[in-house]
């Protein structure tokens, strides 16, 4: 092993961390519609075979590169433009089903009506399915992921092991999420909207793949960068609704003795 692998690694396992906060989150709110004594099986099993295929992915990419790349299907009409290959058709489905995962679940917090028969429905959900949809997601992240790692290394061990290092993260962090989110349930909507800009960053980067134009204006990939800074405006506004909701609790609880 060369210094110059060694150093290609570190980077690697950098990146993996740096762009597996979204994946982290959608585990960690998929897996808490398992049943409680099950969840932590479901992570490590759904982390698991994903690191699994992503492994297998990363030599599949690294062989038929230029397959994944060529245009599969041409959209051109006076309103949209669009040259589809496999890479973008699978981050475009993949954005909106977590966004349709994400509405669907802010819809179900909002029913109180339906409060009772969704925590029911959580319950029943099936623990296979759930570690299914899992590894699906970990591979839709992991294209991202696995092309940024072959612009730093070519070297399919280094890549292999970072892979799995960062999968053995995963597992870790996984847990502390999801032990944090059911602590603090407020924040489990703060993570949905999270989930929802995530599914945006999805559908932007794959139409900005497939070159997806609306009447002559393309599509441009949301970057890294615009991403976590959302994030850091959404938790810093979170944090400061949560204390000034905190302030008028005080403030009422006073008028009121005062009041008496």
């Amino acid at each position: 092993m060369t210094m110059e692998n060694v150093v290609d690694l570190l980077m690697l396992i950098l990146l993996q961390a740096v762009l597996g906060f979204d994946n982290l989150l959608y585990i960690s709110l998929e897996s808490k519609r398992a049943p409680l004594d099950k969840q932590k099986a479901v992570r490590i099993w759904g982390i698991g075979l994903a690191v699994l295929l992503r492994i297998v992915l990363l030599f599949v990419l690294l062989k038929m590169m230029d397959s994944f790349q060529s245009t599969w299907f041409k959209i051109d009409t006076a309103f949209v433009h669009a040259e589809v290959n496999f890479t973008s058709l699978i981050t475009l489905l993949g954005g909106v089903f977590i966004i349709y995962t994400a509405v669907k679940e802010i819809i179900h917090m909002l029913s109180y009506e339906e409060a009772h028969a969704h925590d029911q429905e959580k319950k029943r959900a099936s623990v296979g399915k759930i570690v299914a949809l899992i590894v699906l997601m970990n591979l839709v992240f992991s294209f991202d992921s696995i092309l940024s790692a072959m612009a730093i290394t070519k070297v399919a061990w280094v890549m292999t092991i970072a892979i799995v290092i960062s999968g053995i993260l995963m597992i870790v962090m996984a847990d502390k999420v999801s032990s944090f989110l059911q602590k603090n349930r407020l924040y489990e909507v703060l993570g949905l909207f999270i989930l929802f800009i995530v599914g945006i960053l999805l559908i932007s980067e794959g139409g900005h793949k497939a070159h997806l134009s609306f009447f002559g204006h393309p599509v441009e990939a949301m970057s890294k960068t615009t991403f976590y800074f959302v994030i850091a405006v959404l938790v810093l506004i979170d944090i400061i609704q949560g204390r000034y909701q905190k302030k008028l609790m005080v403030e009422k609880k006073r008028l009121h003795k005062i009041s008496y």
